[in-house]
């Protein structure tokens, strides 16, 4: 077995960075869903909010550096949910501490910084879990196993959107946080889920679209992005994506094969129609988006994947198994968003055979230098 695996017999110990939305959603999905886990830390800078979460999850160990939550002996692996720019700093501190690994998309902000992760998971022995909870998600697993009972025939086409107001932690609005804007937040679920479906083929082509559509002030990132894939036998994907969406939250996917199509709506099939006057929810911390009529999605961790997918990295560790979603899958879906970026700064289609980025510094730089954003054109 990897080094830091427990017996099969005994529970895993769970370390979480980070105590909002997504250290929240976690922490919910171990405590009903995945007995064989329990939650023993919990590392963030902000007291008040360390102080509640470690209340309300009845974690005994709460800090505000996330180095004493790795030291902590009872911490088997760490779910890193901090901001992109910590993803490859906690990754590397975490292996070289014996843990285990479940990061938050995106991986890591460049592909030298997601190729030292994956290095130095794998010399360390425990394993590198990238995210993506979509591939988890029950609507989305049952479509998939259509796919390949072959009720659609060949998959020629698939479509998946995601929309909202606003990303849920305000860190994500700065860019030198976040590497970039929408398609840094949600673009890569759509990038990995079509990848995922179409069983991970090489693909063929990027090409793409941002804008900056309603929240100029809050961020030079985009805030609007269609991104098409083109997949080396054929396949297609679109991916579009939304923080200008008004009327709370849309997820959703068509899949269309030579003898049949799928529609999937995440969450408004599973939702409550509802009306506010004055919004509800961590979505009041936004832009007021569940104003007015929206859809109150019910069992949203479940629905969406969060669960299962712990479960499973949890699984992992206790068996000694493979994650479904790899640090190299994590790695592939950063270069295809540098790639996007590229195609949205100049217009073009980008080829993906040997593709290295213009700008390796962070996936937005390339469309942040576009002629139109500064008036002086794309320089190397």
């Amino acid at each position: 077995m990897s080094r830091g695996a427990p017996a099969p017999s005994r529970t895993v110990g769970i370390g979480i960075v980070g105590s909002r939305f997504i250290a929240r959603a976690h922490a919910e999905s171990l405590r009903r869903f995945v007995p064989a886990a329990r939650l023993v830390a919990v590392a963030s800078p902000t007291q008040a909010h360390r102080d509640e979460f470690a209340r309300e999850f009845a974690v005994p160990h709460a800090c505000a550096d996330y180095r004493e939550l790795l030291a902590d002996r009872d911490v088997d692996a760490v779910i890193i949910g901090a901001p992109n720019i910590w993803h490859a700093r906690m990754a590397l501190d975490a292996a070289a501490a014996g843990k285990h690994v479940i990061i938050e998309k995106p991986l890591a902000v460049t592909l030298d910084e997601a190729d030292r992760m994956i290095a130095a998971c794998a010399e360390a022995g425990v394993k590198l879990m990238y995210a993506e909870n979509l591939v988890f998600a029950p609507k989305y697993e049952r479509a998939r196993r259509l796919i390949e009972e072959g009720a659609l025939g060949r998959l020629y086409l698939v479509k998946q959107l995601e929309k909202h107001s606003g990303p849920h932690a305000a860190w994500f609005w700065d860019v030198d946080q976040a590497g970039g804007g929408v398609l840094m937040d949600m673009g890569c679920h759509g990038i990995e889920f079509a990848r995922w479906l179409y069983g991970k083929p090489p693909l063929a082509a990027v090409t793409a679209h941002c804008a900056t559509v309603r929240h100029a002030e809050r961020t030079r990132g985009d805030d609007n992005c269609i991104v098409l894939l083109e997949f080396e036998d054929g396949g297609l994907a679109l991916i579009d994506d939304s923080w200008a969406f008004f009327g709370g939250m849309d997820d959703r996917a068509e899949l269309y094969g030579t003898e049949g199509s799928v529609q999937c709506d995440v969450v408004h099939g599973i939702a409550m129609k509802t009306y506010s006057n004055v919004g509800y929810g961590y979505a009041m911390e936004k832009a007021a988006s569940t104003k007015g009529y929206t859809f109150t999605i019910f069992e949203e961790g479940w629905n969406y994947g969060f669960p299962q997918e712990l479960a499973h990295f949890v699984d992992c560790i206790r068996f000694d198994r493979a994650p479904r979603e790899s640090g190299e899958d994590g790695r592939e879906v950063l270069r295809i968003m540098f790639a996007a970026y590229e195609s949205a700064a100049t217009g073009r289609r980008i080829e993906m055979k040997g593709y290295k980025p213009r700008f390796p510094s962070r996936p937005v730089e390339s469309w942040l230098r576009r002629p139109n954003a500064s008036g002086a054109a794309l320089s190397s």
